[in-house]
């Protein structure tokens, strides 16, 4: 009897044993998934997301490196300091008509650092879908989702237009709440983190929260179903596209990277990772209409339309575009000239186009979801943009 038990537990060992082999690279990003957000990891961690998941690396491909000029060094407002620290930011980048007037980094990063963009990622999706939409790629922003995206037919989406999915109007039931083990947006990040589908987890979605484009319901999952446009739209991948399109011709200072999921799928809702400088230079380029160098990279009207409030954003919120944030004060015809691209921990691309001012911002803020977090750091965008 001891013997078959011991026959038995050795088996059993042994079986464990392999599939600790054979899963150990997913078991060592569910891991990194579990601790990505602790304390002692945060700022290390944001810096090397390609140590922990699947990644596809971008090319610069030929073109020359379109560096930043340098301006006359700007002398920050007094509170910036305070700021700085209670936000635990860990790199700022400013510029003012163009010029590069601060660029400080903290924590232990650096300049060469390519920092996770999180949500701020969205925003370069925004730039590359209207690209497509002005080759005539994509038809219209009326078109529903299973047009291009013809998987996600009998899910939630089914019904769902381009518009409602870049507005985040789609009206689909998902539970954002990063500090909710079980919420929705954690059960797809162990998804990418054990190698799945992240088309898969969209398309198993079927529970609504209203009708399409009758309310704003932030959800990361539609700028996921964006990408699945993109793709089908195409045939190509979203790094490849976003690549040519709109990173090579602005001459990055660094190649950047997106995690993916197991099947190679672009993390595109908060994957992508570029130097501090990269993201006040995506701003620049918005600033500037779209264009950068003399060449038109994103349709102007695009830039426009985008970074206009048009999601049915609750009265007295912060209002939305297609993938970009307004502020809750900002007029409701887009006229004020002020939008920024906004990620979890406190990840940030200010444009104010009447200061002629772009911001950017990485940090590693736990604290990023207490309340008068979001309202300090636009209170502290728009004062270092005043003093310039």
């Amino acid at each position: 009897m001891w013997k078959l038990l011991r026959k038995l537990v050795l088996s059993l060992i042994v079986i464990v044993a392999i599939i600790g082999l054979v899963k150990r690279e997913q078991i060592t990003r569910l891991m990194a998934v579990n601790s990505l957000f602790a304390e002692e990891k945060i700022v290390g961690n944001f810096s090397n997301m390609d140590t922990m998941f699947l990644t596809r690396t971008m090319s610069l491909g030929d073109g020359p490196v379109s560096p930043l000029p340098d301006g006359t060094p700007a002398t920050l407002p007094d509170e910036t300091s305070a700021w700085i620290t209670e936000r635990a930011l860990t790199g700022l980048v400013v510029l003012k008509d163009g010029q590069i007037v601060s660029e400080e980094y903290f924590q232990g990063t650096g300049s060469e650092d390519l920092r996770i963009s999180w949500s701020v990622a969205k925003s370069f999706l925004s730039a590359l879908f209207g690209i497509l939409v002005e080759e005539g790629t994509i038809a219209s922003l009326d078109d529903p989702v299973t047009k291009y995206a013809p998987d996600l037919a009998g899910s939630a989406y089914d019904g769902a237009s381009l518009r409602n999915v870049l507005n985040m109007a789609s009206g689909v039931e998902f539970d954002e709440d990063y500090l909710d083990f079980w919420s929705d947006i954690n059960k797809m990040g162990r998804v990418l983190a054990m190698g799945g589908s992240l088309d898969d987890f969209a398309a198993a979605l079927d529970e609504h929260r209203n009708q399409p484009g009758e309310g704003w319901h932030y959800v990361s999952i539609d700028t996921h179903v964006i990408g699945m446009v993109a793709r089908g739209a195409t045939g190509r991948s979203v790094p490849e596209l976003l690549q040519e399109k709109v990173l090579v011709p602005m001459g990055l200072e660094a190649a950047p990277y997106y995690v993916t999921d197991g099947h190679g799928a672009a993390f595109v809702l908060g994957g992508l990772n570029l130097r501090t400088r990269d993201y006040a230079r995506f701003g620049q380029m918005f600033l500037q209409g779209g264009a950068w160098n003399g060449a038109q990279i994103v349709p102007s009207d695009w830039v426009a339309a985008s970074t206009k409030p048009s999601a049915p954003t609750r009265t007295g919120s912060t209002q939305y575009g297609y993938q970009w944030w307004i502020a809750s004060d900002a007029l409701s015809d887009g006229s004020g000239g002020e939008y920024f691209a906004r990620g979890v921990y406190g990840q940030y691309i200010y444009i104010n186009e009447g200061a002629n001012v772009v911001i950017a911002v990485n940090s590693a803020d736990r604290l990023f979801r207490e309340p008068g977090s979001f309202e300090q750091n636009l209170s502290a965008f728009r004062a270092i943009a005043a003093a310039l």
